[in-house]
């Protein structure tokens, strides 16, 4: 209910705006292309991040013109001037406007480009790994569509670096679960986190300190046999890390023993 009102109270906002806008003329007289014009200048604008104005450029090319090879470009320009604007009601907007554009152009050849930036406006929203993940999900599945249909994209590197911090802010939330269970003695709990971590992330930037905790776990816990292999992973994997020189002493304890 609270997203409905929002989405509606941000489109009503934009068609106040395109309303108060577009009652002026823009296009000088004698222009041959005026499609091209509009367009032209939306990009210009877009460019210095005059967002308000760069759209209604592109809404111009849009709206008046719909048989220009210009208007799914502009689509996405609308899309994009919502997703630079960064706000909790544009990045829904700017939702609506890319899932729009993949519905009217799923064969256009920039349908890539409209799959990643639609994931983008769900990591634009991304919280803290100590609170709710849902938008770092929400990501996550779009970021899983683009690799599923684009798989030969050149923005396939853009896409897989963003792909990797929305992972590992999920990861890190699991893990701080997991650190919390340990400090209340609930250590069933927090290596059934931390295995799931590893399991469902194996490539978690920052799995040197899930190794490092089931390591503890299982030190503190006098089941040695469990403890010794973390440690090594961690020594194995990592030749920088906070919880290096603390898996070494512990390897040498473990190992005189």
């Amino acid at each position: 209910m609270i997203r409905y009102l929002v989405r509606l109270s941000a489109l009503c906002g934009a068609l106040l705006i395109a309303v108060a806008c577009g009652s002026k003329d823009v296009i000088p007289q004698n222009v041959a292309n005026p499609d091209r014009f509009l367009y032209d200048r939306g990009e210009a604008a877009l460019k210095q991040k005059k967002w308000l104005e760069a759209r209604e450029y592109f809404r111009q090319v849009f709206d008046n013109y719909p048989q220009s090879p210009l208007r799914p470009e502009a689509k996405l320009g609308i899309a994009d001037t919502y997703l630079g604007e960064k706000s909790a009601e544009t990045l829904v907007l700017a939702d609506s406007e890319f899932r729009e554009f993949l519905t009217y152009y799923p064969r256009h050849q920039r349908a890539d480009y409209a799959q990643y930036r639609l994931a983008m406006t769900h990591f634009q929203q991304m919280r803290s790994p100590t609170r709710d993940q849902t938008s770092t999900r929400d990501a996550l599945t779009e970021f899983q569509v683009f690799f599923d249909r684009f798989p030969d994209s050149p923005l396939m590197p853009e896409v897989r670096k963003n792909w990797r911090i929305a992972r590992d802010r999920l990861s890190d939330s699991e893990r701080m679960v997991a650190e919390l269970y340990m400090r209340i003695g609930n250590y069933r709990g927090a290596v059934t986190r931390l295995d799931g971590v590893l399991k469902d992330d194996p490539n978690y930037t920052n799995r040197d300190a899930a190794y490092y905790d089931l390591a503890e776990i299982y030190f503190k816990t006098d089941n040695k046999d469990r403890a010794l292999p973390w440690y090594q992973k961690l020594v194995d994997e990592f030749t920088q890390s906070e919880y290096l020189e603390k898996a070494q002493e512990r390897l040498k304890v473990l190992k005189a023993k």
